[in-house]
C-alpha cells in the first residue's frame, strides 16, 4: 500500500523524554550489527532471513539504503526544509525494487559501504543540541522530530538484526534501552499509520512490559503521543508481557498472544494494513 505520510508543522508522533537519549542506542546497535556481519561466512550472508524472499545480504542492502535516506532526511530537516520524498513510497514494492536494482558487488564491499553509512549517520547526529533533535524531518509516517526519526531507524535496524541472526541459530544481543526505545516507537507507529489514513477513532493504548521498568501509554487523537507511566483511567487496549515479545509481535514477526477486541484492533493493525497484510 502506498504510504499516506502526515506532513506539516505538528508531528504525527510525539515521544516524551530526552530527545537526545536515542543517540547512544542508535549508534551502538548499528556498530554491533556491522561486527556481527563481519563474522558471517559467505553461506550465512546468502542464507534466507526472516524477511520473505530476502537473503541476509538483501537485508543489509536494504539497511544501507535506509541509512542513506535517514542522512538525507536529517540534513534537510536541520536546514529547515523537511522533505516530502515518501509521498509516493510503497513500503512493500519500493524497498524490494531497490534491493533488486542494487549493484552486484562483493560481500566485503557491501559491508564496507554499510559501515561507512553507519559512520556517516553517527557523525550527523553526534553533538546535536536540543533544537537539532527537535527539528522536523521526514520518516515513513510523515513529518516528525529528528529524534523520532532516529527511533524509527533504531527500531528498523534492530528488527532486521534479529531477522538476520535468528534463522542462523545465533542469539542476538539484547540491550534494554534498545528494546524499550523500539517498543515505544512501534507502539506509536501502527496507530500513526491509522491516523494518517483517517482510520483511527482515537483512544489510549497502555503497554506494561513485565521485565523492564518502562510502562507507557500511547494517546491517540489527531496525532500519537507516547507518555511514560500508566494510563489515566481505563485504556481502550492494554498489552503486557516481556518487552522483546511485545516488540516482535507489534513488528509483525510473531503473533500477538493477547486477544485484541475488534473495536481496538486498529491500535495494532495499522502496520499490517500498510504492509498489505490481513488485519486481525
Amino acid at each position: 500500500m502506498q504510504l499516506t505520510p502526515w506532513y506539516g508543522a505538528d508531528p504525527i508522533i510525539e515521544l516524551d523524554g530526552d530527545p537526545g537519549a536515542i543517540a547512544e542506542p542508535l549508534i551502538r546497535q548499528r556498530d554491533r550489527l556491522a561486527r556481527e556481519l563481519a563474522d558471517l561466512t559467505d553461506e550465512q550472508w546468502d542464507h534466507p532471513s526472516r524477511c520473505e524472499g530476502w537473503s541476509n545480504r538483501d537485508v543489509v542492502t536494504h539497511l544501507l539504503s535506509t541509512n542513506q535516506f535517514w542522512g538525507f532526511s536529517i540534513a534537510f530537516g536541520l536546514k529547515g526544509e523537511p522533505t516530502r520524498f515518501l509521498a509516493t513510497f510503497d513500503p512493500v514494492a519500493t524497498p524490494a525494487q531497490l534491493v533488486a536494482d542494487a549493484p552486484d558487488i562483493s560481500t566485503g564491499e557491501l559491508l564496507e559501504q554499510f559501515r561507512a553509512s553507519n559512520a556517516a549517520l553517527a557523525a550527523q547526529v553526534d553533538g546535536l543540541d536540543d533544537d537539532g533533535w527537535r527539528a522536523t524531518a521526514e520518516a515513513p509516517c510523515g513529518h516528525v522530530a529528528v529524534s523520532t526519526l532516529a527511533h524509527h531507524a533504531l527500531w528498523d535496524s534492530l528488527i532486521h538484526e534479529r531477522d538476520i541472526l535468528l534463522p542462523l541459530g545465533i542469539d542476538p544481543v539484547e540491550e534494554d534501552d534498545e528494546t524499550l526505545a523500539s517498543l515505544r516507537y512501534v507502539a506509536a507507529l501502527s496507530p500513526a499509520f491509522a491516523v494518517s489514513r483517517d482510520e483511527a477513532p482515537g483512544g489510549v493504548l497502555a503497554i506494561a512490559p513485565t521485565d523492564l521498568d518502562g510502562e507507557f501509554r500511547a494517546e491517540v487523537g489527531d496525532h500519537v503521543a507516547i507518555r511514560t507511566g500508566p494510563a489515566r483511567g481505563e485504556p481502550d487496549l492494554a498489552l503486557t508481557g516481556p518487552a522483546l515479545d511485545l516488540l516482535e509481535s507489534l513488528s509483525l514477526r510473531t503473533p500477538l498472544e493477547q486477544p485484541v477486541p475488534a473495536a481496538a484492533s486498529w491500535f495494532v493493525d495499522g502496520l499490517k494494513v500498510t504492509f498489505d497484510q490481513a488485519p486481525a
